[in-house]
């Protein structure tokens, strides 16, 4: 380590350990770092028990009653500069002091340890008697964004708990804090709502599902499903709180809902019977019925996922919502007449804002597709911007917070390169320069009153085309690593050259070490590829770049 690596507040350079994300600041410091082997010990202050008992686990480190080796300390300072989620790590020849904001700052402070000791402290077991050997440095560092999120969907195709809470730790690992579990849709309901035994005995499984996007002529013919009962999502809610995740439930409301409709038919629209579990993709015309029984049955949906799910924002979707059965539903139409309406449109914002008030009056905040604007939103709703800016710089504009996932940027389910080695390729092509050139504020609101309101940026992996763990692996990875350094650190300390060599020194070998099937820098590898079947000569996807997936 010399000066040349010396990182300070100002414009980028390279980062001496090859940190993901940024730090804000990287100090060497003179003489050597600590060697934290066998016999370093571990004190922790009252709060950082949690990230003691994780820090023992990747490092092997000893308990605090030993009294040989180096020290690992870790502990809490409220007035440290940068919020609860701040850091500050300090490694020299007598051990290792974290001090965080918060406990959330010293679990993050704790992952910056893990990458300075090198990719082995990623194993799932430290190797017998290794010698975690740190550099001399001071590092000082705190998040851009308060949300940093990956949205998965586990609707399309079931990821099982254990996948889930693999998941948790690939975000842990990159200072990532918010997953945003798309619950149910079309293709299937995953969470177990005792009140309504069907929504997962039958709208948790679907009899076939279409091999490749909708516009493909095969089909796979294995019955797909599966459901997480209740306690195995307070399991995940758990398991994300000792690694600083909050996770926000979605359940999508009023389109996108037809396996709640296949399991209780009457919550559709009259005349259209029951549907089945959606064996396709794309929007389904089977929306909800805009009834009174409707309202109060997904009241109690909502009321035995908040008692689930702590986070103080719930994601009811509000998007991709066909008016067609509305138009001729007696029912529906009446609806738009009492309540003074001026069209189905305005039909599905009554929907919303009947769900904005009932979160709001439980201390919970609503939040939603960038639809959920069209007829206007109670002032403490959000919005997750996933068609371009516009609909973020709207709500921002309008006082609403804003989460800016737009799809033409971080959607990792669309395809990575172009040409044919791509497996099923969708959508825009959306290299990994491409996520890390993504800026989440834009111009618009740059330098105003309303940029308070962009509170933090995910990546979407829609999972349509994803049917595996080594093909959420291939999509999300090396992708949401950039993501994470978009999320944490300040445009001025990112530099592309630099995150791709950093990525190239040390991440992809942090990756390996976590076992994680991520897309090679060159190009998939052979296994990664989805052959074309025999006698068949299309794509599976869809290719063509402006047509999302």
């Amino acid at each position: 380590m010399t000066a040349e690596n010396a990182e300070t507040a100002g414009a980028p350079g390279t980062t001496g350990a090859d940190l993901v994300p940024a730090p804000l600041t990287y100090t060497p410091g003179p003489g050597a770092g600590p060697a934290l082997g066998p016999g370093a010990v571990l004190h922790a202050a009252p709060g950082t028990e949690g990230t003691a008992r994780l820090l023992r686990a990747f490092l092997g480190l000893e308990p605090s009653g030993a009294e040989h080796g180096p020290r690992v300390r870790l502990t809490v300072d409220p007035e440290l500069a940068g919020g609860p989620e701040a850091y500050r790590l300090i490694a020299n020849e007598d051990g290792v002091l974290i001090t965080g904001g918060g406990p959330a700052g010293v679990f993050w402070g704790a992952q910056t340890l893990r990458q300075l000791a090198g990719s082995d402290a990623y194993r799932h077991a430290p190797l017998t008697g290794r010698e975690w050997r740190l550099p001399a440095v001071t590092v000082e560092d705190a998040p851009r964004f308060a949300w940093r999120g990956f949205m998965l969907d586990v609707s399309r195709h079931f990821l099982p708990k254990a996948g889930v809470l693999r998941q948790l730790d690939l975000m842990a690992a990159h200072k990532l804090n918010v997953l945003h579990l798309h619950l149910t849709d079309d293709q299937g309901w995953r969470v177990q709502i005792d009140r309504y035994p069907e929504l997962t005995a039958t709208g948790a499984w679907r009899p076939r599902s279409r091999y490749g996007h909708r516009h493909s002529p095969l089909w796979d013919e294995r019955p797909h499903g599966g459901f997480y009962t209740r306690e195995d999502l307070r399991e995940i809610v758990a398991y994300a709180a000792g690694r600083h995740i909050t996770v926000v439930p979605e359940i999508e409301l009023p389109g996108h809902s037809q396996a709640a409709i296949a399991a209780y038919p009457w919550l559709g629209n009259e005349g259209h019977g029951s549907p089945g579990v959606w064996t396709d993709w794309g929007i389904s015309p089977h929306v909800l019925a805009p009834t009174d029984e409707v309202l109060r049955f997904y009241e109690n949906v909502l009321a035995e996922v908040l008692e689930i799910f702590p986070s103080r924002f719930i994601h009811i979707g509000g998007d991709e919502c066909p008016k067609d059965q509305w138009r001729t539903s007696p029912v529906a139409q009446e609806r738009i007449a009492r309540e003074g309406l001026r069209d189905e449109d305005g039909l599905q914002s009554w929907f919303i804002r009947h769900f904005d008030r009932w979160l709001s009056e439980r201390g919970r905040r609503l939040i939603g597709w960038d639809e959920i604007l069209e007829g206007g939103l109670a002032p403490g709703a959000a919005v997750s911007s996933w068609r371009g800016y516009e609909g973020g710089i709207a709500a921002a504009s309008a006082g609403h917070d804003v989460v800016m996932c737009p799809e033409q940027f971080v959607y990792l389910d669309h395809r990575q390169a172009p040409g044919e080695d791509e497996p099923m390729p969708v959508g825009w092509v959306r290299t990994l320069r491409d996520v890390y050139e993504f800026e989440p504020v834009p111009p618009a609101l740059a330098g105003q009153e309303a940029e308070r309101h962009v509170i933090g940026t995910q990546a979407n992996l829609w999972t349509e085309l994803v049917d595996s763990e080594a093909r959420a692996d291939y999509q999300t990875y090396p992708r949401l690593c950039a993501l994470a350094e978009v999320a944490w650190s300040a445009p001025g300390r990112r530099s592309w050259p630099d995150f791709a060599q950093r990525m190239t020194r040390a991440h992809y070998a942090r990756l390996d070490a976590l076992g994680v099937a991520y897309r090679p820098p060159g190009g998939p590898h052979p296994w990664q590829r989805r052959p074309m079947p025999a006698g068949h000569s299309g794509q599976l996807g869809r290719p063509v770049d402006g047509e999302p997936g």
